[in-house]
């Protein structure tokens, strides 16, 4: 009988409260995913493949900047789907790409497109981009090319 790999590090997020809930809304955001199981305390659940679980153990800690979870972004359409859903039901937007969902969670939503750019090996033009992003809250890939291009953003 073949035994199935343990992934070797699962996030955990604490929450107050909704964890289920949570679960439940960050399953219905991403491709393949889905919620696992649920306790009254402990909800585990898969996003695209990934595995996590919430504690739902009452107060503690509050979210923060120090910790977020970074969405690759093949195209400006993904990114405008993430960041529009995130904000759209009561996120918060932040500046560069991050945003903070309804329950506290900090995300970044990262189009493949600034890595690129930004690691150009023209130092002048990589630095147009990383200006550009700079004063975008959501990234937008047209005014980073445009910026890359020497063009006014």
């Amino acid at each position: 009988m073949a035994t199935l790999q343990k992934q070797k590090i699962t996030p955990f997020l604490w929450f107050e409260k909704g964890g289920k809930e949570a679960a439940t809304y960050y399953s219905g955001i991403f491709p393949d995913s889905k919620v696992l199981s649920s306790t009254p305390m402990v909800t585990t659940f898969q996003l695209c493949g990934q595995q996590f679980s919430i504690l739902e153990a009452g107060p503690h800690h509050p979210f923060n900047d120090a910790i977020s979870f970074y969405v690759h972004c093949v195209d400006q359409a993904e990114v405008d789907y993430y960041w529009n859903t995130f904000i759209h039901d009561g996120g918060t937007e932040s500046m560069c790409g991050w945003l903070q969902d309804k329950y506290g969670v900090r995300w970044q939503i990262i189009p493949d497109a600034l890595i690129q750019l930004t690691n150009d090996t023209d130092p002048t033009r990589a630095k147009r981009v990383i200006d550009a992003m700079l004063k975008m809250r959501k990234i937008v890939v047209a005014d980073l090319e445009a910026a890359y291009n020497n063009h006014t953003t």
